[in-house]
Formats: C-alpha cells, structure tokens, sequence
C-alpha cells in the first residue's frame, strides 16, 4: 500500500492534521465501506482513547467537492471509496493489509503512554470484545457522520 503525504490544514472540514483523527470518504452501497468502518467502530475507536473519527458520505452533492479536493490532495486518480484519512497518510480502498499501517499513521504523533493504553486496550478487546465494548460504550460518541440517511450506529 503507498502512502501519499497529505496537508489538511486549510479545508474546512479538518482543523489540521492530527494522527489521531480519521477522515473516512465511503459509499452506503460499497462493502469495503462497511468493512472499513466496522474496523474503526469494532476496533480502533476502542484501542485509542482520544481518535476522533468523522465519516463522509461521498455519494450526496454536499459533500462531492470535499470529496473530489481529498482525491486531489491525496493524489489518487480514482474516485473509489473508502478513502481513509490519518493525519498526513491516505488510504484508497480497505482490506486487512491497511489495518497495520492505519495504526501506525494513528501512532505517528502519540505519545508513549499512549501507545502503552492503546496496546492494553488493543489485549483486553482480544480476551472480551463484548465486555470492553460495553464498559466504553461512550467511545462511539468519537464518530459522527456527515450523512443524512445513515446513522452512526
């Protein structure tokens, strides 16, 4: 997978880039869509406790150019979706060989404290997924979608 440098700062939807944010451009209808966003919902919004993640549904006119301007920066040629967003790395479509490296884009600016509860989180969710995924419910209040016909849950 290549990772292409990407600066976010200036677009109105992204206050600057932040390994610690996901920008996820997806399609209703597109399966790796939904594999890709079960991913962060399932997973990586549990492992780090401060990711923000925010999902644009690439399909509705209002958020077309935002869409096409991310294309551009990211240099990608394509209009397929996903498009994951972390901090200065694009990622065009989502299989399991993106999961690693998304994590490390997310790690680029963390702490090693934060790395530290990221792995302890990333442990727990192996030995119970449902038990962790209950107690931090409230991780799901990370992800808000820019989408008027899906909700986030």
């Amino acid at each position: 997978m290549k990772f292409y440098h990407f600066l976010l700062a200036g677009m109105g939807m992204f206050s600057a880039a932040n390994a610690a944010n996901i920008t996820v451009f997806y399609s209703p209808t597109c399966p790796h869509c939904h594999h890709a966003r079960d991913f962060i919902k399932n997973e990586l919004i549990y492992e780090y406790n401060d990711l923000k993640v925010t999902e644009i549904n690439a399909t509705l006119a209002e958020h077309r150019q935002d869409f096409i301007d991310t294309l551009k920066k990211c240099e990608y040629t394509s209009g397929g979706v996903p498009v994951l967003v972390v901090g200065d790395k694009c990622f065009q479509g989502f299989g399991e060989s993106v999961k690693e490296p998304m994590r490390a884009a997310i790690e680029i600016d963390l702490s090693e404290a934060q790395k530290k509860s990221a792995n302890e989180n990333r442990t727990q969710l192996a030995k119970n997924h449902d038990d962790f995924v209950a107690k931090n419910a409230k991780r799901l209040d990370a992800i808000v979608t820019k989408d008027t016909d899906v909700k986030k849950n």
